[in-house]
């Protein structure tokens, strides 16, 4: 199928969920603008709804524990207000073809930030179900793309407990079709190195879904 075929037939939604800490100069952020371009360039209708998890999302607290394990239609006015945000985070991973997430490693993990998004939408009854044969996630039919990047621990290695927790995380709610773009130490001068980044984002925007 040619790329003009594809670009007629396929509709996408992206979500695109950053964490950096760094408005400017992060490097997760550069390169999941340069996927979010591909796509734009692969297809010709691309959907996108922008997530930044660093800037004031709430973590789990003891009234949204409280409300989230309260059966839907017992829960008051406090509790749907306690979970308004998780629903709106949920809504938007529902909608997405594609989920795109720019995550650097700090302290050999995810920002804070991060996980209070995961917290979030890892939601009995919405992303995932207890059956007799174990949890089951609900969001299949979705493909991720992670974007990482690290000053100094080796992206794959025993020290990174970043791409194993999404990887995790992901396939858990049924997001079991994760690519990773490891843009580890990266170098601005490094003009091999970029290219090579560049290649596989280009690579993997032409099989998005």
């Amino acid at each position: 199928m040619s790329k003009n075929n594809i670009m007629k037939k396929q509709e996408l939604n992206v979500l695109v969920v950053t964490s950096s800490a760094r408005q400017s100069n992060s490097v997760t952020r550069r390169f999941a603008d340069e996927m979010l371009d591909e796509l734009r360039h692969q297809h010709e209708h691309v959907n996108v709804q922008q997530r930044d998890v660093s800037i004031s999302l709430p973590f789990v607290d003891e009234k949204w524990v409280n409300a989230n394990f309260t059966p839907k239609e017992q829960r008051t006015d406090e509790h749907r207000a306690a979970l308004s945000i998780s629903n709106s985070l949920v809504d938007e991973l529902k909608l997405a073809d594609v989920v795109l997430i720019g995550a650097p490693i700090y302290n050999f993990g995810i920002p804070a930030s991060l996980k209070a998004w995961i917290d979030q939408i890892a939601r009995v009854g919405l992303t995932f179900n207890f059956t007799e044969n174990g949890s089951v996630g609900t969001l299949q039919n979705k493909k991720a793309y992670i974007v990482i990047a690290s000053g100094g621990t080796q992206i794959g290695s025993e020290i990174d407990f970043a791409s194993s927790h999404l990887c995790h995380v992901l396939g858990f709610i049924g997001i079991t079709d994760v690519s990773i773009i490891s843009v580890q130490q990266f170098d601005e001068d490094n003009e091999q190195a970029t290219a090579s980044i560049r290649t596989r984002i280009a690579d993997l925007a032409q099989h998005a879904v």
